[in-house]
């Protein structure tokens, strides 16, 4: 069996500018090599201009390497015969919904894929509905899009793609346009999908508390994986991170500076309620006049 769903080998990316021959070439992504497992939640952060986004592209053929490889399942991304077998099997979510909804009713816009791939009716049927249900929108079924918060768009805009039944989901900054509630209601169910549906995930964010709750978490900086590894041990390089740019979880945060003013702290500790209990052990060690 395939273990894994996608395989970058030492990819090397540049943009070149068509109007300027002259032009110095940028290079955004300087070798990278990458494998996403099966049924694994990915969160890759880095800070504009990492990469991060644009190795994210190379997963569904959006975009092809300058030197090196990308494979979905065995398929090379390069052979052109073969985009759309890559695109069923990786879906792409980006970061503003109104991008992706091309209907005015939200079940027509989620079997928009569906009837361009000839599905046949009942079977259409079936998978609008399952894919509205799995990301809590059946209700709105029969709703305009546009009358949606940016949350509930951006659920529609995963349906569609879940719709499809591809194998990976990635999403790339999903997140970045929505208000608190909306940045929760997306995360949700995306961990619902992971967990309960077997979907493989790579997250682009830049949020942390987002990262915090993948298996894995990579970090980019300057075209290169700086770090891989899982987000405990990730977030503990709290001085890293900050170099480069990026924060950590706020708990992590503030468990490294008691650790800097003397107290005796676990600096990988990375959600509120291990953070509470590590507090009031501190609190119970320190003596009371």
């Amino acid at each position: 069996m395939q273990d894994k769903i996608i395989s970058a080998q030492n990819v090397e990316f540049h943009y070149t500018n068509e109007f300027e021959e002259d032009a110095p070439v940028k290079q955004v992504l300087k070798g990278v090599s990458l494998d996403i497992k099966k049924g694994e939640f990915t969160a890759v952060l880095g800070h504009n201009g990492s990469g991060k986004s644009t190795i994210a592209k190379h997963m569904n053929a959006v975009l092809l390497p300058c030197g090196g490889k990308v494979y979905v399942e065995g398929i090379d991304t390069a052979d052109e015969e073969r985009i759309f077998d890559i695109r069923q099997r990786v879906g792409m979510v980006f970061q503003n919904p109104d991008n992706q909804i091309v209907a005015t009713i939200v079940e027509e816009d989620v079997a928009f894929a569906l009837e361009n791939l000839g599905v046949p009716p009942d079977e259409m049927r079936k998978r609008v509905d399952d894919a509205l249900k799995s990301v809590g929108m059946y209700e709105y079924r029969e709703h305009s899009p546009h009358q949606l918060s940016g949350g509930q768009k951006q659920r529609v805009a995963i349906a569609g793609i879940i719709a499809m039944r591809p194998d990976c989901i990635v999403l790339d900054e999903p997140t970045a346009m929505l208000d608190p509630k909306g940045r929760s209601e997306v995360l949700k169910t995306i961990r619902q999908l992971n967990r309960d549906f077997g979907v493989t995930i790579v997250l682009i964010t830049h949020y942390m508390d987002e990262a915090a709750q993948a298996d894995r978490i990579v970090v980019m900086d300057n075209g290169v994986i700086l770090m891989d590894d899982v987000p405990r041990e990730v977030f503990a390089n709290v001085e890293l991170m900050k170099k480069i740019g990026l924060d950590v979880p706020q708990v992590t945060e503030l468990m490294y500076l008691l650790e800097e003013s003397g107290l005796p702290t676990d600096t990988h500790i990375i959600d509120e309620e291990e953070c509470t209990e590590a507090l009031l052990k501190i609190l119970k060690a320190t003596p009371h006049n």
